[in-house]
């Protein structure tokens, strides 16, 4: 009997799962496709049916993962009150870190468990592109605040946009790196608090 496009997907979702899972635990060096099919209760069969190979599969990990940044960053670009939008986007970047499992495992598996090697350039150049998008859109939110004089225009859209950014992505890795350190949740106004303030320096 053909499998349905449903079940199909339904499979395809449970390997990428399957295999965030290990690549966070175990890294992605240390993570072998027999070992994906039997967190994930198949064969290696189903594997080889939805992706080519580990690397395949790593990148459709990171892509399945990281929709809900996908999301926050097309919302920014279409956002009508630019300072609002950045508070919301800085907000709920923390946010998704603490509630959002799959997320945050995105951001273990590339910047903690994960040799960024020649053999990943595909995945680099991807995330090099995301990269790119955040601070464009951060940028045009920065540009239109100080055109609404909302922001200070002494320092350029893209400076301030690589500092969102920067102040966000120090807070991801020192969080996942010491998570004792201290409490995203209950720190996370203050920290966007504190990049608003940045922000309105001259």
């Amino acid at each position: 009997m053909r499998r349905t496009k449903e079940e199909a997907e339904k499979t395809r979702l449970k390997v990428i799962e399957a295999a965030l899972t290990l690549f966070s635990r175990n890294g992605y060096s240390n993570t072998t496709l027999a070992m994906i099919a039997k967190e994930a209760g198949y064969s290696r069969g189903p594997i080889y049916w939805h992706f080519k190979n580990k690397d395949d599969l790593y990148q459709a990990v990171l892509a399945y993962s990281q929709e809900p940044l996908e999301a926050l960053v097309a919302e920014a670009a279409s956002h009508q009150q630019p300072l609002q939008a950045i508070e919301r986007f800085a907000s709920r970047w923390l946010e998704l870190l603490v509630e959002d499992a799959w997320f945050r495992q995105s951001f273990e598996i590339l910047l903690n468990k994960t040799e960024l090697t020649e053999a990943l350039a595909p995945t680099l150049k991807r995330e090099r592109k995301l990269t790119r998008r955040i601070i464009d859109a951060l940028s045009a939110l920065v540009a239109e605040a100080q055109r609404q004089s909302l922001l200070p225009a002494a320092q350029s859209p893209e400076s301030l946009a690589l500092l969102i950014y920067t102040q966000l992505m120090g807070v991801t890795q020192s969080w996942l790196f010491a998570p004792r350190l201290f409490s995203l949740k209950q720190q996370r106004s203050f920290f966007v608090e504190r990049l608003q303030t940045l922000l309105s320096l001259p």
